[in-house]
């Protein structure tokens, strides 16, 4: 099990899947606000959690597909967050796809930090208790977001974004998307 080549390996389908989007839909998404973003993130996991628990999907798309969802949100997310609001919301293909690498390259730095300290423990982790880890922080993002973006002792809203991405490569590894493409 090599976690850098696995990781890129997730990563690299989730990249492909957002810039092919960004190619058909464009920009679209600077007009959202951080917490619909944030809601859109929670839409996912929660449906992930219903088909976890359900075990049937009644409009075809699975858990797997969300997660991905969930990581291109994420990473959506933490462009929005650094992007001043002059930006506009037509974005250069280019520009896009750096920001892209460099949000996702930022949080593989974070996971590779915490995996030294922690072990990797997510392995032994249930998938569902990565999908319930992602929806308790998305409940303190929210909690963030009701208070303007203030903490007085907890981390911020990227912080929490990159653990919900990481959580979710975490997932889709460990339900053999890294082997599958």
């Amino acid at each position: 099990m090599d976690t850098n080549a696995e990781y890129n390996s997730v990563i690299n389908y989730c990249r492909d899947l957002f810039l092919k989007k960004t190619k058909d839909y464009g920009t679209a998404w600077r007009i959202m606000r951080p917490s619909s973003i944030t809601d859109q993130i929670f839409i996912k996991a929660q449906r992930i959690r219903t088909l976890e628990l359900k075990k049937i999907s009644k409009v075809g798309e699975g858990i797997l597909d969300e997660y991905v969802g969930i990581i291109n949100y994420c990473v959506i997310a933490m462009i929005q967050l650094e992007l001043p609001e002059n930006a506009g919301d037509n974005l250069a293909y280019d520009s896009i796809a750096s920001l892209y690498i460099q949000k996702v390259d930022e949080t593989r730095d974070l996971m590779f930090a915490k995996n030294h300290d922690y072990g990797e423990a997510w392995r032994d982790m249930r998938i569902s208790s990565l999908t319930d880890l992602i929806l308790m922080k998305l409940h303190r993002v929210k909690q963030i977001e009701d208070n303007d973006g203030q903490t007085l002792v907890s981390e911020g809203l990227k912080a929490n974004y990159q653990d919900m991405l990481n959580y979710a490569v975490f997932a889709l590894i460990k339900l053999g998307l890294a082997e599958q493409k």
